[in-house]
């Protein structure tokens, strides 16, 4: 069963809409007990780090999904902030993240060579995908596109968790994935046909 995060932030009736469409079963999971018959999970974010942490943190459901995701080991993809929360710490606050994927969430605004880019990075961008990430088999090797609408970036410590870049005036990294923990900076789930085959890859590999 592929549950949807349900922590108070997040739309989580897109994720549901476009699993629908795939004719694959999806739920929310708003406590813990619904979060255990998971096989995926996927942790949305919207908004501000540390309310996003905070929610999770109030919610009652973070031991279960490190249980899940720690000693059952069920594959898990944070979205847009719900990827920034798989970081150490981030720009944007004070609180600590979930630290699963070691690094931490920077501001382009902080980036002295990003003076003067629009801000929110905002639209279609390509990504690059690395050849040893099984999100991007099938037609997402050759340059896929996704929606992107964010002011911070995910900083991994360790270059090979970058699953794909994307070009923001810097290379930044639009996607990490450690083992079975991944984390997209984009919206696969408005991202047409590329997005709903990122999540098809997640889902049967």
């Amino acid at each position: 069963m592929i549950r949807i995060v349900d922590y108070g932030v997040g739309n989580i009736q897109a994720f549901l809409t476009l699993f629908k469409r795939l004719g694959v079963e999806a739920k929310r999971a708003a406590t813990p007990a619904e979060l255990a018959d998971a096989t995926r999970l996927i942790l949305p974010g919207v908004g501000h780090f540390d309310h996003a942490m905070q929610c999770l943190n109030d919610s009652g459901l973070r031991a279960t999904l490190e249980e899940l995701v720690f000693v059952k080991k069920v594959p898990i993809i944070g979205i847009c902030v719900g990827m920034q929360m798989l970081a150490d710490s981030s720009d944007e606050g004070v609180l600590p993240g979930l630290g699963w994927i070691p690094g931490r969430v920077r501001a382009f605004t902080n980036i002295p060579d990003l003076a003067g880019m629009p801000m929110p990075h905002m639209g279609w961008n390509e990504l690059a995908p690395s050849s040893k990430s099984s999100l991007f088999d099938g037609d997402l090797k050759e340059r896929p596109e996704f929606y992107f609408l964010h002011s911070y970036f995910f900083d991994p410590i360790d270059s090979a968790d970058i699953a794909a870049y994307a070009n923001y005036g810097i290379d930044f990294a639009a996607v990490v994935s450690r083992g079975h923990i991944h984390g997209v900076q984009c919206h696969p789930e408005k991202s047409h046909h590329w997005g709903v085959q990122l999540f098809k890859n997640f889902i049967e590999r």
